[in-house]
């Protein structure tokens, strides 16, 4: 088995085992940082007196830096070199954690925006740069194969974010409910405000000492100067014959439906939980620690599914891989629409399990045989991310109308969101499946 492992990360004779191991710990650093923020609609909602959609408004913000930011981290890359991308990324990522001191000091919910925006502006550096990093760090028959390896460390980084969230931001927060908040007068809304702002901001000023530090680490280490031999720029010339490949062209937008449908999942959990739970007879407080919890349950499902998925394909071709879990990810999420009970919240659970090899999968199709244009090509598919921006923001939108069709939940009725991109995930995997099984007759 170790000699097994070993191989993944070896070319040439020569082994990249420590520069893998570094790169792979920045897929958990962004972890963090993705589902740190995920509770924080609910968080900032109730702290601003918001409703969910302006709440939202994080996500817009968190993914948008991601998309303004991947192109010009591609060229930033091909200029220097994938580790110059890291350093850059990490860079950006520690200023905007520590930028959310002064945006309290502030009190304008803008500038947490504005935090949110510069430290995705370094995740985007950091995604961009070490995705097709660790795809060039062994043999390329094996290349999905070690993507979906670093991958399983994301979500690490991911249940830790959540922890954190679970038990250092929403159980110190005040616990008055939203409703009593709304009958607050002013200096008595502002004084609570600046409370919980204080609370929320801790962990992020710790990571951002955290990523300084990994930043010193990295910088003072010898990397491999993989795939670093080209500095030409050819930026038009470059998107103009990656994106007449239509297996790139066709991940590209299967990459932004599926983030898309991972945000809304991940995000919504906890609406979808607190309704439930609040008709069980909770009070609000309770509902959200619970759904948080749940949560937690399904992210650690997500884990265990892409460990099992990434020895699946030994045996199973990835794509055809990615269709059979679209295709369960559409059953269970049939399930959330449908039921208005437990049950709906266990489905949720089990939609996590089968989006675990979804985004490494569809990176390594697309990026496939693109050589040193797989730095722009990670650019594309990095701004794809784009779908955790804007489709959350449709989902919060309708969960804010309470009731569709008569008495029918909109939480519910939110996830028809989520079941269309998987159809589209789906149809990705056996489109590809189906084009390379007739290349090989």
């Amino acid at each position: 088995m170790h000699k097994q492992q070993s191989s993944l990360i070896t070319k040439d004779g020569v082994s990249y085992l420590i520069p893998f191991i570094l790169v792979t710990f920045c897929f958990a650093l962004w972890g963090f940082a993705n589902d740190i923020t995920n509770p924080m609609v609910k968080a900032f909602s109730k702290i601003f007196r918001m409703s969910v959609a302006d709440g939202a408004l994080v996500q817009v913000a968190f993914y948008g830096g991601y998309f303004c930011m991947a192109f010009p981290a591609a060229i930033f890359i091909r200029k220097y070199s994938y580790k110059a991308g890291v350093l850059m990324g990490l860079g950006l990522y520690a200023a905007g954690a520590l930028l959310f001191f002064p945006a309290k000091s502030i009190g304008i919910f803008g500038c947490f925006l504005i935090a949110y925006f510069i430290m995705t502006c370094g995740l985007s550096f950091l995604e961009t740069s070490c995705n097709p990093y660790i795809l060039t760090m062994g043999p390329e028959d094996t290349a999905t194969r070690r993507l979906n390896m670093a991958q399983c460390f994301n979500p690490c980084g991911s249940i830790i974010g959540m922890f954190v969230a679970m038990n250092f931001i929403q159980a110190k927060l005040n616990p008055m409910s939203s409703d009593e908040r709304a009958l607050l007068s002013d200096s008595e809304f502002e004084a609570l405000k600046d409370a919980d702002l204080s609370v929320l901001i801790s962990p992020y000023l710790i990571i951002g000492l955290v990523i300084v530090a990994m930043l010193l680490l990295i910088r003072f280490v010898k990397m491999p100067k993989i795939g670093d031999a080209n500095h030409d720029i050819h930026f038009l010339v470059t998107i103009r014959r990656i994106f007449s490949l239509k297996y790139y062209r066709e991940g590209v937008i299967a990459q932004f439906f599926y983030v898309g449908a991972q945000i809304m999942c991940w995000t919504f959990i906890i609406q979808y939980g607190t309704r439930v739970f609040m008709a069980e007879g909770m009070d609000e407080r309770s509902a959200e620690v619970l759904s948080q919890q749940y949560n937690i349950f399904a992210m650690i499902f997500f884990i265990c599914s892409r460990f099992i998925a990434t020895f699946m394909m030994k045996y199973v071709k990835p794509a055809m891989l990615l269709a059979v879990f679209g295709i369960l990810a559409m059953v269970f999420t049939a399930g959330v629409i449908a039921f208005q009970s437990r049950m709906g919240v266990y489905c949720l659970v089990c939609v996590s399990g089968c989006m675990s090899l979804m985004f490494p999968t569809i990176y390594g199709i697309a990026l496939d045989g693109l050589g040193d244009d797989a730095k722009f090509g990670a650019a594309g598919l990095i701004m794809a991310i784009l779908g955790g921006s804007v489709l959350p923001w449709m989902q919060a939108k309708v969960i804010d109308l309470g009731t569709v069709f008569g008495d029918f939940p909109a939480t519910n009725a939110s996830f028809v969101l989520p079941f269309i991109c998987f159809v589209i995930v789906t149809l990705y995997g056996f489109r590809i499946h189906i084009a390379r099984e007739k290349a090989r007759i």
